[in-house]
């Protein structure tokens, strides 16, 4: 059993940065898959980007690419996602996931993949 706690979300200008945490406890192993999802109002759950736990691989989004990056601290069971250069299209509410097991570059993306999910933190950009 996995549990995840998304931080730092908040207000923040345009051209902003913020930086996620996706603490989690319980037992992550080398063959866990943590990401990054996100959710506007009205819309759909996305991908935003994915680790490996074992080699620390990424995965991201064509919208994160440039902009946001993935990375964790296998020390203190927590992976990070720093956004840069925000826009108001950003805003959303951010979801951290967790799947244990070998996963395309393609499943790596669709939310029913994952079998763990946290509570989601906001993150609202506007001036």
């Amino acid at each position: 059993q996995v549990q995840l706690v998304e931080s730092g979300g908040g207000l923040v200008q345009p051209g902003g940065s913020l930086r996620l945490s996706c603490a989690a406890s319980g037992r992550i192993v080398s063959g866990h898959v943590m990401g990054w999802f996100r959710q506007a109002p009205g819309k759909g759950r996305e991908f935003v980007a994915a680790i490996r736990w074992s080699d620390g691989y990424t995965y991201s989004a064509d919208s994160a690419k440039g902009r946001f990056t993935i990375s964790r601290d296998n020390a203190k069971n927590t992976v990070y996602l720093q956004m840069n250069s925000l826009k108001s299209e950003d805003t959303a509410v951010y979801f951290c996931a967790a799947r244990f097991g070998p996963i395309s570059s393609l499943d790596v993306r669709l939310t029913t993949r994952y079998n763990y999910w946290g509570q989601g933190t906001q993150v609202t950009v506007s001036s």
